[in-house]
């Protein structure tokens, strides 16, 4: 399997990320040539080698000759993607990046995700950095992508919405379940177009994964502060085995036998957040004949300690018992379909020989379901039609939304 991973030590950007690609082996020429597909023009692409505190990088520009300077709503953006002729994956990822891009800014100004005019992103520089990346990706082959925790920057950025604190409103709001951290110079590091391409692309965030590496890639960002590498890494290799590897995780559990069940709601929330990976409650006979719930959850060893600390605060037991065990992991990656109600990432785990197993993002469908006032089963039903339909019946669809931990 042919993977990417991204090593975001000083964020990423959308020129960053098709400087990285291109640095690692994308050729520039087949890249233009495949981005004639897309009704814009008015522009060009111009790579050259540049130092960025002491790696050697690749600064990709969009040059703007004409045309597309103003700020474009998300209708004119989707418009110009839908008519295009670029192949139907690219084309549903690049849908799903502005569909998050729309949808942090109207978080961030408190405006629908309908009526936001990217001022930021919106010109074709930022449409071609989009779809320049995903098209790279797979002209590249990638069939797999993970990123590392994003370093978002500090600082004070100046934008068209005024003074605003580093990260920014829309990439705050784009950060959600995407681990990040702050370091170096103060200043922004990581763009909402950057981020949004990796929410969209990155299957998981995880330190670096084994892999065999073929190519590394260094893209430059458009700064170059004094004594710091602005640069985004990637890593890219082949890899042809069905499982991503194991790693270890503690359980920890304990056996409930008088807490009052509206409590667990609360618990299994916070355990959540203190960092757990899965919870369950089994309900058991215990001593004496009572009824009661043997509650098991699954934190990284990192998170143990302070999860253990809240099952102990939060319920009635006196204790718990914690053991490491080993996880076998299926080697997974994450896809969006277009469906009738909008864009809804699929998550797929390969089985070998061609064969995967695909199940619908609950939260996407959960999102689309409130939005639209459908059931929430009419969306996961859509969306597995619409996987199928793109990738026939020889994967496997695995039909209910539960989130796999």
């Amino acid at each position: 399997m042919r993977h990417l991973h991204f090593d975001c030590f000083s964020g990423i950007s959308g020129d960053m990320t098709l400087g990285a690609l291109v640095d690692a082996g994308l050729s520039l020429k087949e890249l233009v040539r495949a981005l004639k597909d897309l009704p814009a023009t008015g522009y060009r692409l111009r790579s050259r080698s540049v130092m960025r505190g002491g790696l050697a990088a690749t600064k990709v520009d969009v040059v703007i000759q004409k045309g597309f300077r103003s700020p474009l709503p998300l209708s004119r953006i989707q418009r110009l993607i839908t008519n295009s002729r670029l192949p139907p994956t690219v084309r549903d990822q690049s849908m799903a990046v502005f569909d998050r891009l729309a949808n942090a800014e109207g978080l961030a100004h408190r405006v629908t995700p309908s009526k936001v005019i990217f001022h930021e992103v919106g010109v074709v520089d930022s449409l071609i950095d989009v779809i320049g990346s995903i098209m790279g990706c797979q002209l590249l082959g990638i069939q797999r992508i993970t990123a590392s925790a994003v370093n978002v920057g500090s600082g004070w950025i100046d934008s068209a919405h005024g003074r605003l604190p580093a990260p920014g409103p829309a990439v705050a709001a784009l950060s959600r379940d995407i681990p990040i951290y702050s370091s170096g110079p103060a200043r922004e590091l990581t763009t909402p177009t950057g981020l949004a391409l990796l929410g969209t692309l990155a299957a998981q965030f995880v330190p670096m994964p084994l892999m065999r590496p073929t190519a590394v890639g260094y893209g430059a960002g458009q700064a170059d502060p004094e004594h710091w590498p602005n640069a985004l890494r990637i890593f890219i290799g082949d890899s042809a085995q069905q499982y991503e590897g194991t790693d270890t995780i503690v359980q920890i559990e304990t056996n409930v036998d008088d807490l009052h069940p509206q409590a667990y709601e609360t618990v299994m929330e916070r355990v959540f957040a203190a960092g757990a990976v899965d919870a369950t409650l089994t309900p058991a006979i215990m001593k004496h004949e009572r009824p009661g719930i043997v509650f098991t959850v699954l934190a990284p060893p990192a998170k143990a300690h302070a999860v253990a600390q809240i099952v102990l605060r939060d319920t009635s037991t006196l204790g718990v018992r914690m053991q490491e065990v080993q996880r076998l992991i299926l080697s997974r990656r994450m896809e969006v379909v277009q469906t009738l109600y909008g864009p809804i990432r699929m998550k797929v785990a390969d089985l070998g020989s061609g064969k995967a197993k695909a199940a619908p993002e609950y939260q996407d469908c959960k999102r689309i379901a409130e939005q639209t006032g459908r059931p929430v089963r009419e969306i996961l039903e859509e969306a597995a039609v619409a996987y199928r339909s793109t990738h026939g019946d020889s994967h496997r669809h695995k039909g209910r939304g539960k989130k796999k931990r």
